[in-house]
C-alpha cells in the first residue's frame, strides 16, 4: 500500500504524505510533551506565566512554548500547547492544577450531577486556544505540520467523575456501572463539545488532529467497545461531516492487541503506539492498514547511551518498509536531558 517518498520533496510536508499512506526515507518526528519542563526556555516562559492554567490561556506564552522545540530540534510537527481538561473547564466545571500532583476538578458524583451537564462549550473560554493556534501557525516554516488535540471522551470522562487522575479508573467504572444511561449522557456530551472544539482548531490553522485516549487500556473488551471505540468513530465522523478529509491520529494507550479493531471501526488516519506493544505485531498487524506513530520508550530517552541507539534503531527497524512518524509511546519525561533528544534525532535522521 505504500510508495516511497524522498524526504524534503518541494512544497511537501514529510508528515502530512505519511497521513495519506507514503513511506518516507527517512520519517516525520516529533515528540508527546514536546514543549515541557525539559527545556530551559519552557521553564523560563512558565515562571513569567505563573500557574498551568494561565500559560495555557495566554496566546502570546503558550504559541512560544509551542514553537520552542520545533525551533531548538527542527521537529516537522508542532502541537498546540494545551491540556485535555480544557473541555470540562468551558463545560462550566472548575479546574485547577495542584503543582506536583496534576489536575483537580470539582467531581461528577451521582448521575443528576452528570445529566445536568450540557454539550456546548463556552467558546469565549476557549477563544484564547484558537489564538495560539493562529500565532503558532503563522510562524511556522512551510515544511512544518501544525498538530490540534484533544481528549478522548472516556479518559476526560475518568477524570470528570473522579476529580483527579486515579490508578484504575475506578470512579467512572463504576458511574457507568451503576448508572449506565447517565455516563452515557456524559460521554455524548463530550463528543459534541470535542467535535466542536476540534472544528475550531481546524478553521484557525490546525493541519491534523490528535486524540488522546490515555485510559483505553483500562478497559475491558465489551467497555472498550462502548466507552472507547464508539464515542471515538462518531466523534471523528461528525468532525468530517463539517470538515472532509480531516486527518485524524488516535492514540488508545494500553489498548494493546484491540488496537486493529480501534483503527478498524473509528477511522483514524493512522495511530499512536505505547511503548510496551510489540512491534512485529504492530509492523504486521496495525502498520499493515494505517500509519503507525511511536513507540520509543521514554524512560529510555532519559537514559540516553548506547540503550538509545539500540531503541531508535530497533524502532527504525521494525518500521521502515511502511508509513511511519516517529515518535515516543507517550510524552516526554521532564528530566530528560537535551543532549539526549539531540542524539535520538541525529540517529533517526542519520
Amino acid at each position: 500500500m505504500e510508495k516511497s517518498v524522498q524526504t524534503g520533496s518541494a512544497g511537501t510536508k514529510p508528515l502530512l504524505r505519511v497521513l495519506q499512506g507514503e513511506r518516507q526515507d527517512i520519517p516525520p518526528i516529533w515528540m508527546m510533551r514536546q514543549a515541557g519542563r525539559y527545556l530551559p526556555e519552557y521553564r523560563a516562559i512558565r515562571a513569567r506565566a505563573g500557574g498551568f492554567l494561565d500559560l495555557c490561556f495566554n496566546p502570546e506564552l503558550a504559541a512560544e512554548v509551542t514553537l520552542q522545540p520545533v525551533r531548538r530540534f527542527g521537529f516537522d510537527a508542532a502541537i498546540l500547547f494545551s491540556d485535555i481538561l480544557v473541555i470540562p473547564l468551558a463545560l462550566g466545571r472548575k479546574l485547577w492544577f495542584v503543582e506536583g500532583e496534576g489536575p483537580r476538578l470539582e467531581p461528577l458524583s451521582d448521575a443528576a450531577a452528570v445529566l445536568a451537564l450540557g454539550s456546548e462549550p463556552d467558546q469565549k473560554a476557549l477563544a484564547p486556544i484558537y489564538e495560539t493556534v493562529r500565532r503558532v501557525k503563522a510562524e511556522l516554516q512551510p515544511a512544518t505540520t501544525l498538530i490540534g488535540f484533544c481528549g478522548a471522551p472516556w479518559t476526560v470522562a475518568t477524570y470528570m467523575v473522579a476529580g483527579r487522575g486515579t490508578p484504575d479508573q475506578a470512579p467512572a467504572k463504576h458511574l457507568a456501572a451503576r448508572e449506565p444511561q447517565a455516563f452515557a449522557h456524559l460521554i455524548d456530551c463530550l463528543v459534541e463539545a470535542s467535535v466542536e472544539y476540534l472544528r475550531q482548531q481546524l478553521d484557525a490553522g490546525a493541519e491534523v488532529v490528535q486524540i488522546f485516549d490515555t485510559w483505553a487500556g483500562a478497559l475491558p473488551p465489551d467497555d472498550f467497545e462502548r466507552w472507547c471505540v464508539q464515542p471515538t468513530r462518531t466523534l471523528i465522523a461528525k468532525l468530517r461531516a463539517q470538515r472532509p478529509g480531516t486527518r485524524v491520529i488516535g492514540f488508545p494507550r494500553g489498548a494493546g492487541r484491540n488496537i486493529p479493531r480501534y483503527v478498524e471501526e473509528t477511522g483514524v488516519d493512522a495511530v499512536s503506539l505505547e511503548s510496551d506493544i510489540d512491534r512485529a505485531f504492530a509492523r504486521d498487524e496495525i502498520q499493515s492498514h494505517v500509519p503507525v506513530q511511536g513507540n520509543v520508550d521514554p524512560q529510555i530517552l532519559l537514559a540516553g547511551g548506547v540503550a538509545l541507539d539500540r531503541e531508535v534503531d530497533d524502532v527504525l527497524e521494525h518500521f521502515a518498509a511502511g508509513p511511519h512518524i516517529f515518535n515516543l509511546g507517550h510524552g516526554i519525561l521532564p528530566q530528560t536531558p537535551i543532549d539526549h533528544v539531540a542524539q535520538m534525532l541525529k540517529r533517526v535522521r542519520g
